[in-house]
Order: structure tokens, then sequence, then C-alpha cells
């Protein structure tokens, strides 16, 4: 990859990172309260035997996220992020990290895949997807 395409990748990727903040920034509330409010970065690897996806979910645990593969090939992640019990009664100062329902719905490399696997590393949600045969 020479400079060029990655400075290219990198400015699509802030490009799209805005548009996704603008979305959660103006989405209505009241009904739309329940559906998901934000959708959280990731980063999908493949190897021989998985794919592995890390997605930056920051104090949610691995066994509170949901992680399907749906019938048309994709992997659904899915969620709520909150602040923690003992922080909810304190003076915000700054408040970055996006909070609520979250739901990603990502294509999936060709193939099959007979385990879905999640574990927490790092403030990282890792979902492994065993492949099958």
């Amino acid at each position: 990859m020479t400079v060029h395409d990655w400075m290219w990748s990198e400015a699509c990727e802030v490009i799209a990172r805005a548009e996704r903040m603008h979305r959660e920034f103006f989405r209505p509330a009241g009904a739309m309260a329940s559906q998901p409010a934000w959708q959280p970065p990731v980063d999908i690897l493949e190897t021989d035997h998985e794919v592995l996806v890390l997605v930056a979910l920051p104090g949610v645990d691995a066994e509170q996220a949901e992680a399907v593969i749906a019938d048309d090939g994709h992997l659904v992640i899915g969620g709520t992020r909150v602040l923690p019990p003992a922080l909810r009664t304190a003076t915000i100062h700054r408040l970055e990290l996006p909070q609520g329902r979250f739901l990603r719905r990502l294509p999936l490399p060709p193939g099959r895949y007979s385990d879905v696997r999640r574990a927490t590393i790092d403030g990282c949600l890792v979902i492994t997807l065993q492949k099958a045969g």
C-alpha cells in the first residue's frame, strides 16, 4: 500500500466516522429511544481457521453483548452501553463515549462458520468466528 492509498483510506474513514456521529446526534428522541443510537467502530481480521471481529466497547461485558450470524451472511452485534451505577450521580464534565443501545451489522467474508465466541480484552469485545470445514 502506498502512502497516497493509506492517506486516502484514512480520509474516507474520517468522513464515514463524521457521518455516523452526525446521524447519532440528530436522531429523534421519544419512540426512537429504544432503537439503536450508535455504531461502535470495528476491525475484522481473518486467519486460515477463524475470523476475528474486534469491537471498541469499553465498559461492555461480553455476556451482555449479542453476536449472531444472520441468514444473509452478516454478523449482527448489539447491546447497550450504560454508565456504571456508581457513576450515575456523578457530575459530568465531559461525556464523549456514546451511551445507550448500539447495533452494528457487518458483512462477513464468504464461507461457513461453526462457532461464535465472545470475550472482552483490553476494552474491546472480541468475537471469534470459527470457520467450518
